[in-house]
């Protein structure tokens, strides 16, 4: 197991801990490798339904630890040279690749969520953030450009230009406005106990279903009407009739829980 991410499964959900507490969770190599890592395993973990991301100690994750990059990159070990890589590159696979992760992922926040971070978190199906969480599109003040998938996440969940005036701006603003400004879902004050509680809500629900739902909404959001009608129809007649879905219906009428099938 990996001395920067640690992954506990209970119950059909799995808890992704970024564990560099120390250092606010920044990114170095060992960090984006164990990132990627666990989304990796996530992809294809048997029976996990919904999965929790947080981190460790005072922040969820305060962005790019620039030093040692840098290091890294002078000493020609993994740095910036892996931006040649095809895309989604290894830099942006550690935020996107939540996003292929075929089941629902909470982000819990607190603390630090700037930069790399919240491009990170908004890899996330759902963003549970503290209200004096501390979040930032911090690229441009290093003279940078936010490159790791934003452009898949930040403009869908908010307007173009609140995307572009907290892109141009770098400022720091706290997880109350977040959630004003829809970058956030909700605010709570213990966001890893929400997150948790969401997630255990998901996992009670038949795993064919929520993935199908999964891979609805995020296939829709660009497809034209005829191609987006034809993938909902084509999914449903998946479920309609299966196991877990009759599973589903006899749950509903007896109020028992129901035994469903990991697929």
């Amino acid at each position: 197991m990996s001395d920067r991410v640690r992954i506990e499964v209970d119950d059909h959900v799995a808890v992704v801990t970024l564990t560099r507490a120390d250092k606010h969770n920044a990114l170095d190599v060992a960090m984006f490798e164990a990132i990627i890592d666990a989304a990796g395993r996530l992809m294809s973990e048997p029976g996990v339904r919904a999965v929790v991301l947080h981190g460790d100690g005072p922040s969820f994750c305060s962005g790019l630890d620039v030093a040692s990059i840098m290091a890294s990159q002078s000493n020609g070990d993994a740095g910036f040279d892996r931006l040649t890589e095809e895309a989604p590159n290894w830099f942006q696979r550690t935020a996107y690749d939540w996003v292929r992760v075929p089941v629902p992922v909470i982000a819990a926040i607190h603390g630090n969520c700037l930069g790399g971070g919240l491009q990170i978190a908004l890899g996330a199906d759902i963003r549970i953030c503290a209200p004096d969480a501390r979040l930032s599109v911090m690229e441009i003040k290093w003279g940078l450009i936010p490159d790791m998938s934003i452009t898949r996440t930040l403009p869908r969940l908010v307007g173009i230009d609140v995307a572009k005036e907290l892109t141009y701006t770098a400022r720091v603003f706290d997880g109350s406005e977040a959630c004003r400004l829809g970058v956030v879902t909700r605010i709570a004050a213990d966001p890893l106990s929400e997150a948790l509680s969401l997630a255990r809500e998901i996992a009670s629900k038949s795993p064919d279903a929520i993935r199908r739902a999964k891979q609805l909404l995020d296939q829709s959001w660009n497809g034209s009407p005829a191609e987006t009608l034809a993938l909902e129809a084509r999914l449903q007649r998946e479920l309609i009739g299966s196991p877990n879905q009759l599973a589903a219906v006899t749950a509903g009428f007896t109020k028992e829980p129901a035994a469903f099938v990991d697929p």
